[in-house]
């Protein structure tokens, strides 16, 4: 009996465990499930709070152009997930904590989300776990882009055959089985223009009938024979924000733009203006296949370069029909072609045109406000004496653009040379030369380094100073943009030849210039030699004597790494040597018998350490430097007494510049001895690095009368109380005061001091200065109060102020001051200045009225609580037209009104705000202030912004909203046809 009660005994209590074990786990769910969900609710919270941190980290890492990693996406993706399952629990948790029958609680629904919290606890877990480990390496290499980039260029806009050449591009687009479209047509007829139009199109919103989505869009201008594939892919990368080497392998370069293409969702490449194919694998541009999101755009002359490209489908662009050329010439030469008299004669001139837009264009504008019917009989007889001029496109084309260039003004250049020797001045330069002299660059062209030439060629006339000449060259390059022989390039500050007009250019003038070093030998005297982008790696040593020679342009030949000693010597009269860009290491003591040199030009060449002596170059009047690693100042250089401009950055000098320098370059009117900090951003942690510009240096260039230009960079002991005045006749300059080991925006138009580390504020050591700058840029400075309250800076119209220690206290009465020290300020911007609460206190703090302020700019300041406070003492600035602030945690309105003012804020009070830019402001809730002249407005993870104020929503000023598409989509608003009328104003960030 015992036997079998101890049996049954033990049985059951082993059953009894077995019970508790499984029953347990579900009564601790039910028990314990208001704990459980707190407990899983904090947790969230601080995960929450800890994406944002990293969101916010990267979010500033992509404002410096770089790329979340895809572990890190794929983190944010995660955590959104588990986000919206835990808040899809809510109303569940709501209903469990409710009771079933009267004090019974909901048992089978506490013990399921008791289980469903435990498995988001565990992820949740693993989330912070991974998140912790990413550390500070959350982003990769600078990939951020503009998806389509606006690029300058005729509209087609009222020209219906144009538009549906642009039209049907579009639909290919949108067709899956086009992969390669091969635009083409003769010279001139239009093919540029048309794409170009295309890629400023894709900017549009009314394209998405269309389905066209493009992660980017690349435009590539293709070099002439011989392809030079290396230069294909600079310009891909640059777009891409990509780096590649120039000097590289061109198949390594291809793997680093063909993994970064594949990272795209799809992209658009056009190729302008192909001579010969190109091997796209060679590139490194993946093959687009269909079903195709990803195409290429390819325009070229020649329907068999298309075909060997192996396009998809051809497109070929026709001359215009004579309406549409008669309607395009009267867009160029204006109203004066339907004059009774002169319209028969505009019509035949019309049809010479034979419908090419090229010549019809350019032909009208040079008839345009021309009233007299004589122009016109004659420029219609010089059309059509031109031989051959039937059936040949080419020479139409040719004689139409040369009728253009006869047009220019001219004076020879032989009578100039003359008239300088008699020192008269009142030449105004020669148009055609400059215009030839465009011929010898093979694509865009800087208008800075163009004018440089023209100046140092003598084209530009004799002027007293180089800033008359520049103006000059000014009006030069927009009397040829008017005539339509130039235009707007690509890139910023560049002008560029059609390709056609190039041709001609060089058919005008074959002497004038020559571009082939393979014709050197063979040809007549020559004028100027161009060999830029020839990927030429070396030159002869005895070169064919060239006394004629005043050019010599050499630029872009990057493996070019040495200059012969006697090459130099077979060039006596040159006046302009570029070689810029190249590889030299160093240049041969020859250099030194240029005694015609009027330009030398280095820039960019990185590896060139040194200088021979220069002391012959009598006449040299441009130096640049500038991006070369020069270690000392050449032997002589003290010699160049004629010099105007010079440009030498001093990174890495290795000595001082000597006592007495400046005083023997007394004609120095452009002055630039900027550190190239851009380039190099660690020249400031070199130990050997020495004061270049000590006190005296600055004394002596202030004794420099002729200077209107100054851009250098001083130590703290040259802004000594001393007398500044003689700053009043610089037109420009840029001073940088202390260690900037930061870069700083740099405009050579601006009067600009940028101080950093530095609190040597409180003597007014640099009230003499400010009184002559118009951009004020502080970095890491102390003592603001004493530099400016206590000062009057009447052209000050910029302030930058960063990381700037300042006491917001409010003044001792008494010591209220009543002039605003910066009454013409016009920019604003304060970025990390933690101890900042509102604008108003800052305003406060230095007496300032912002009676001229118009753009405000705010980031990263985390005490701030709002804009401005209204009443009182403070005014909402009147004039005030952009505000940007991002970054400020703390920021909950933007208008306060002032505790101790009774007023209410009225529409009047309020800014004539046209642009309002705000991000990462998650304290922000409400924008109630009538915005009523709001024409672009960014809201970017501001989401308590629920709603936008009535002005806003009823505004048929504004033209952008700009947020993201969750933040739209769950914005409330006072009628629902409000927000069907801002849709088509709405862009997803």
């Amino acid at each position: 009996m015992d036997i079998l009660f101890n049996a049954v005994g033990g049985f059951v209590v082993e059953v009894g465990k077995f019970v508790c074990k499984c029953i347990y786990p579900k009564i601790e769910n039910i028990v314990r499930f208001s704990s459980k969900i707190e407990n899983l609710r904090e947790e969230m919270e601080k995960l929450t709070k800890f994406r944002n941190d990293i969101e916010v980290k990267v979010e500033e890492a992509e404002e410096e152009g770089y790329k979340p990693k895809p572990d890190v996406i794929k983190w944010f993706k995660d955590v959104c997930e588990l986000e919206k399952e835990w808040q899809s629990m809510q109303d569940s948790i709501a209903t469990a904590k409710t009771l079933a029958y009267k004090c019974c609680p909901k048992c089978s629904l506490r013990s399921e989300l008791s289980t469903q919290a435990q498995k988001i606890q565990d992820q949740l877990r693993r989330h912070i776990k991974v998140g912790a480990n990413f550390g500070s390496n959350l982003v990769v290499e600078n990939y951020q882009i503009i998806k389509v980039e606006f690029i300058p260029g005729t509209s087609i806009e009222g020209q219906s055959a144009a538009t549906k050449n642009l039209n049907k591009i579009l639909r290919l687009l949108g067709d899956d089985k086009v992969c390669i479209i091969g635009v083409w047509g003769t010279g001139g007829v239009g093919k540029t223009t048309l794409v170009n139009n295309l890629n400023n199109k894709l900017l549009k919103t009314d394209v998405s009938s269309f389905k066209l989505s493009f992660g980017v869009v690349i435009w590539v201008t293709v070099p002439k024979p011989p392809i030079d594939i290396r230069n294909v892919q600079t310009q891909i990368a640059s777009r891409l924000n990509l780096k590649v080497d120039n000097e590289g392998n061109v198949k390594s370069n291809a793997s680093k733009i063909y993994k970064r293409l594949k990272q795209e969702k799809s992209f658009l490449l056009i190729l302008d203006d192909v001579w010969e194919a190109i091997n796209l694998d060679d590139v490194g541009v993946p093959q687009p296949e269909p079903p195709a999101r990803s195409k290429v755009i390819i325009t070229s002359r020649s329907l068999d370069v298309c075909k060997q490209m192996k396009i998809d489908t051809e497109m070929k662009v026709y001359t215009l029909d004579e309406d549409e050329s008669w309607q395009l010439f009267i867009k160029n030469a204006g109203d004066v072609a339907n004059l009774a008299d002169i319209q028969p004669l505009a019509k035949e001139i019309t049809r010479e045109c034979d419908g090419l837009p090229l010549a019809i264009t350019v032909i009208g504008t040079s008839m345009r406000g021309k009233t007299k019917v004589e122009l016109w009989e004659d420029a219609l007889k010089s059309l059509r004496m031109s031989e051959p001029h039937n059936k040949d496109v080419t020479d139409k084309v040719y004689e139409v653009i040369k009728l253009s260039f006869d047009s220019l003004e001219s004076q020879d250049n032989e009578l100039y040379s003359k008239q300088r020797s008699k020192h008269v001045k009142n030449k105004r330069g020669d148009i055609r030369s400059c215009f030839l002299y465009c011929s010898l660059y093979p694509a865009a062209i800087s208008t800075e380094d163009l004018i440089k030439c023209w100046w140092a060629e003598g084209f530009l006339g004799v002027h007293d100073t180089y800033e008359e000449a520049y103006n000059r060259g000014i009006t030069i390059i927009d009397s040829l943009k008017d005539a339509c022989l130039v235009e707007e390039a690509h890139k910023t500050d560049c002008v560029k030849m059609h390709d056609v007009v190039r041709d001609v250019a060089i058919w005008i003038d074959n002497s004038f210039g020559l571009t082939d070093i393979s014709h050197i030998e063979m040809s007549a005297p020559v004028k100027r030699i161009s060999l830029l982008s020839k990927e030429i790696q070396s030159l002869p040593d005895n070169f064919r004597e060239c006394p004629e020679t005043t050019t010599l342009l050499l630029q872009d030949n990057h493996n070019l790494e040495k200059i012969p000693y006697k090459f130099l010597l077979a060039f006596p009269a040159l006046g302009v040597l570029n070689l810029s860009e190249t590889g030299i290491r160093e240049m041969p003591c020859s250099i030194d018998t240029l005694c015609q040199l009027r330009a030398l030009i280095l820039r960019n060449c990185y590896d060139l350490k040194k200088l021979p002596p220069i002391g012959n170059l009598f006449n040299l009047e441009l130096f640049d430097c500038d991006n070369t690693r020069l270690c000392c100042l050449p032997q002589g250089m003290d010699k160049l007494t004629n010099l105007r401009l010079l440009n030498l950055p001093v990174d890495y000098l290795e000595e001082s510049i000597s006592h007495g320098f400046f005083l023997k370059l007394p004609r120095i009117e452009i002055l630039n001895m900027l550190p190239t900090k851009t380039r190099d951003i660690d020249w400031m942690m070199r130990k050997n690095r020495v004061t270049l510009l000590v006190p005296t240096s600055f004394d002596e260039i202030s004794s420099l009368h002729n200077l209107t230009s100054l851009f250098i960079n001083l130590d703290n002991s040259s802004i000594l109380i001393r007398d500044h005045t003689w700053m009043k006749r610089l037109k420009r300059f840029h001073i940088e005061i202390g260690e900037t080991s930061k870069s700083i925006p740099f405009n050579k138009s601006r009067k600009m001091i940028s101080i950093s580390h530095c609190e040597t504020f409180s003597n007014g050591e640099l009230s003499g200065m400010l009184h002559f700058a118009s951009h004020l840029h502080l970095l890491k400075c102390g003592g603001l109060r004493k530099l400016i309250a206590t000062n009057s800076f009447d052209r000050l119209k910029s302030l930058h102020i960063e990381s700037c220690s300042c006491n917001f206290t409010p003044a001792e009465e008494g010591n209220e001051q009543f002039d605003d020290p910066l009454p013409n300020l016009e920019h604003l911007s304060l970025s990390s200045v933690h101890n900042l609460k509102s604008v108003s206190d800052f305003g406060q703090l230095l007496g300032l009225r912002f009676s001229g302020l118009r753009q405000l700019k705010i980031s990263s300041c985390r005490n701030l609580a709002c804009l401005f406070i209204v009443g009182g003492y403070f005014s909402v600035p009147k004039h005030l037209e952009e505000v940007s602030v991002a970054f400020c945690h703390r920021l909950t309105e933007l208008l306060v009104q002032c505790s101790s003012s009774q007023m209410t804020l009225v529409s009047s009070e309020i800014p004539r705000v046209r642009k309002l830019w705000l991000k990462e402001l998650p304290k922000l809730r409400t924008l109630r202030e009538p915005w009523d002249h709001i024409e672009e407005l960014k809201l970017i993870n501001c989401y308590e912004i629920t709603e936008l104020p009535f002005s806003i929503q009823t505004s048929n000023k504004i033209r952008l909203i700009k947020g993201t598409s969750e933040w739209w989509n769950l914005l409330e608003w006072d009628d629902i046809n409000f927000k069907s009328n801002l849709e088509h104003c709405f862009l997803k960030k």
